[in-house]
């Protein structure tokens, strides 16, 4: 799909999409808690909708009614092969699920996924007393259970998905699980895992992020999760206020810990009017100045802050750029590719990506089939000398099916 941003003032008033994080999460321990669960506010999105897939594919009875689902949880070996998506968490939660089951499952993936290396999970669960396998470091990957628990050591250097993973699996294992990381990147994320695994009823004990212990003998129990508007997606629609005019986006929470809200400080260190209420945000344009921003443990981030950057004064540093390369493109390649053919000048000195603000150009771009590189190149449109024609724009659908939409009441011209 094409789409096409004109150059527009922004004004007006946005929901945030449903936080697939939480959604993904609470869908997966809601399949394998013995009862029934209802989880509210669902959105549409692609990894939300392949996580559902999953878990009926396993067994679980879900029903949905507008934004809620209700799932009746227990699983068994799948018939067929589970296929995960585009979704790196779910692979990687879902494998360890899978661990918990007596019998071979094969789990895949599409797109991107199949050329995301997987070797760490099978290190990981191999640890654990799981038979597991990749295809010489990539998707298939087959698992036999049961986990066994025990000692595990994991390098947490390249993000924290395999870890959470490897937390929700450790409640079925046969005996105590303790869990070493070195370098944990992304740790909010970890906070969001251990927080969901406790609205089920199990308890983690995390020892500074370096030593996770799950007590044997917990059971997930049903339970009634709510999901909270998404920070990741907000980050956009709240990038073009600062950009372009003034948007408030609702449905989402100050007290969040998804690492995403950081966005905060970085449009109020760049200058732009923020104002925060207890469940929405507005932020408005100003004169905005470059800064540096440290994007390690929130590397999503990446691409609003670039759109930001394109029209700061001056030169922006973000620090974390080795957290880009295995994502649905590698996005630091794909960021100065693209924001090339807009005018903006990005380099990048090992860890540091350096941009440099300027007059965004009007030109073709391609998406690399990444939602964030489509949303941030519309975003950074917006002020542009001219229209910009997004190739591939489809894959917003992968987080925040309504983008395009939610541009369009804004009065932005798409």
């Amino acid at each position: 799909m094409r789409s096409i941003v004109k150059p527009s003032s922004v004004n007006g008033t946005v929901v945030a999409p449903a936080s697939k994080s939480v959604a993904q999460r609470a869908i997966a321990i809601a399949s394998v808690s013995k009862g029934k669960s209802v989880i509210t506010n669902i959105g549409d999105c692609d990894d939300v909708l392949a996580a559902i897939n999953v878990c009926r594919q396993l067994g679980a009875t879900i029903h949905r009614e507008g934004r809620t689902l209700t799932v009746e949880g227990g699983i068994r070996p799948p018939a067929e092969p589970l296929l995960c998506g585009e979704s790196g968490l779910g692979i990687r939660m879902f494998t360890g699920i899978a661990s918990s089951l007596k019998e071979p499952v094969v789990l895949t993936g599409s797109g991107s996924l199949t050329k995301r290396p997987m070797s760490v999970i099978e290190q990981a669960y191999t640890q654990l007393g799981v038979s597991a396998q990749t295809t010489n470091g990539l998707l298939p990957i087959s698992v036999n259970g049961p986990i066994v628990g025990g000692v595990a050591n994991i390098d947490g250097s390249l993000g924290s998905q395999v870890l959470s993973g490897m937390l929700i699996a450790s409640v079925f294992a046969q005996n105590e699980t303790t869990i070493h990381v070195d370098n944990l990147q992304s740790k909010h994320y970890i906070d969001i895992t251990i927080d969901v695994m406790k609205q089920f009823g199990v308890d983690v004990n995390n020892d500074d992020y370096q030593r996770f212990m799950i007590p044997a003998g917990q059971t997930y129990k049903p339970a009634t999760v709510n999901v909270e508007g998404d920070w990741s997606g907000a980050a956009f629609m709240l990038a073009a206020g600062a950009i372009a005019g003034k948007v408030a986006v609702e449905n989402v929470s100050p007290r969040s810990k998804q690492p995403d809200m950081a966005i905060i400080n970085a449009l109020m260190w760049i200058g732009a009017n923020v104002s925060i209420r207890e469940s929405s945000v507005e932020v408005s344009h100003n004169e905005l100045q470059s800064f540096h921003f440290d994007a390690t443990h929130c590397p999503d981030l990446f691409p609003p802050l670039v759109a930001l950057a394109a029209h700061c004064e001056g030169e922006s540093r973000i620090l974390g750029v080795s957290r880009l390369r295995a994502k649905e493109s590698d996005r630091a390649k794909t960021l100065q590719d693209e924001f090339a053919k807009l005018g903006i000048d990005i380099k990048i000195h090992g860890e540091l990506m350096l941009v440099t603000g300027g007059k965004v150009k009007s030109a073709t771009v391609n998406s690399h089939s990444d939602h964030r590189i489509a949303m941030a190149c519309a975003i950074a449109a917006l002020k542009a000398e001219g229209e910009v024609i997004i190739e591939g724009a489809e894959c917003v659908a992968k987080s925040y099916p309504e983008f395009f939409a939610n541009l369009a009441s804004l009065s932005v011209g798409v």
